[in-house]
């Protein structure tokens, strides 16, 4: 090949878009599909990779612009995060951030609208080993179609400015 035609490729391939071909989780790699070739095993861009650290592997068929220094496609990197025809945006107003997985779970907080929404299809679980707090300047409500158990290693107090009130088909005091 001559220096021309070889100069041309390796241009060519120094930023091309593609899509994922194939997801490899250890160590983490994807294959990508640029034109009609697909690359060796490539890292993905993530967040953060040090020892704060995100992991969120990209999905099959997912747009990604593949970045190859020397224009080398086995020395590339995909960067995700590219909208297309096949894989639309998720939200459509700014100060909107929105968190939706493939189940059907949804997390999203409105900046405009101050406001924090987790919509989940499954269970959810929080464990600290310190405190937890909950303060609001408004009202604060729990409700469930099962059982509400609250239990503790220690006293429980429950303190009002106002009357309090247990309801229930049968109230028990020990």
């Amino acid at each position: 090949m001559n220096d021309l035609a070889t100069l041309a490729r390796l241009l060519e391939n120094l930023i091309r878009f593609g899509t994922i071909a194939d997801v490899q989780m250890k160590p983490p790699r994807v294959q990508v599909l640029t034109g009609n070739l697909i690359t060796a095993w490539l890292p993905w861009w993530n967040a953060r990779a040090g020892e704060d650290r995100e992991w969120d592997p990209p999905t099959i068929g997912e747009q990604v612009v593949l970045f190859s220094p020397s224009g080398k496609l086995a020395n590339g990197v995909a960067f995700t995060g590219l909208f297309s025809d096949l894989i639309e945006a998720n939200g459509d107003r700014e100060g909107l951030h929105r968190r939706t997985y493939r189940d059907g779970a949804v997390i999203e907080y409105d900046s405009i609208a101050k406001h924090l929404r987790a919509t989940l299809p499954g269970t959810a679980e929080v464990t600290a080993v310190g405190n937890v707090s909950i303060t609001t300047q408004a009202a604060l409500s729990a409700t469930a179609t099962g059982n509400i158990a609250i239990k503790s290693a220690a006293n429980i107090l429950i303190e009002a400015i106002g009357n309090v009130a247990i309801k229930g088909a049968k109230v028990e005091l020990n």
